[in-house]
């Protein structure tokens, strides 16, 4: 794609979508690095370096975008979950409760990086019994941190988001305009 503005190293469908939708064009090469939580390691700091590895992991002349999002409630980070127990499991945590969604971002090109780390609060209504099972069998929350989608069927069970909504979802926009715009990235070019 000659008019490609950055590579995104992601192969998030929900990430492209945000990016299609302000009007980028973009590269996907998907990096493949390994997601491991270090022992002792924070939360903030681990999705900062998973974005960095990310941004870092693809090279090429272009900017490259990586991105990475967790969902912390009682500050234990909840992954993509394993199985249909995990995820029933995880959703049930959530059911009437607040929890944080903490994205970074991150920008790279020719040897400079830079991160931009977004939380946003979101609250669960309390679900009805058998809820958490009839959403496993959507599909939806098998690659999602914390086990739901909000811009799915997941959303049914937010009831408020404090903070950036496109975080949540998985990549904060006007971070990531931002960012990409302080790499001498024209973010204008392709939307109009």
């Amino acid at each position: 794609m000659s008019d490609a503005q950055f590579v995104l190293a992601s192969g998030s469908p929900q990430r492209a979508d945000l990016l299609h939708s302000v009007g980028f064009k973009f590269l996907i090469e998907p990096a493949d690095i390994d997601e491991s939580i270090n022992p002792g390691e924070e939360p903030r700091d681990y999705v900062g370096r998973m974005a960095r590895s990310k941004a870092t992991h693809v090279y090429t002349d272009l900017a490259v975008l990586g991105a990475d999002t967790i969902v912390l409630v009682d500050g234990e980070v909840l992954g993509k979950p394993v199985d249909r127990g995990q995820a029933i499991s995880f959703i049930d945590t959530l059911s009437g409760r607040e929890h944080e969604v903490v994205t970074a971002v991150a920008i790279s090109l020719r040897g400079r990086v830079e991160i931009a780390v977004v939380a946003a609060k979101v609250h669960f209504r309390n679900l009805k019994s058998g809820e958490a099972s009839r959403y496993w069998d959507t599909g939806e929350p098998l690659d999602k941190a914390g086990g739901y989608g909000l811009q799915g069927v997941g959303g049914i069970f937010v009831e408020k988001v404090i903070g950036s909504y496109s975080a949540v979802i998985g990549l904060p926009l006007v971070e990531t305009e931002g960012l990409l715009s302080s790499f001498g990235v024209d973010t204008w070019r392709n939307r109009t």
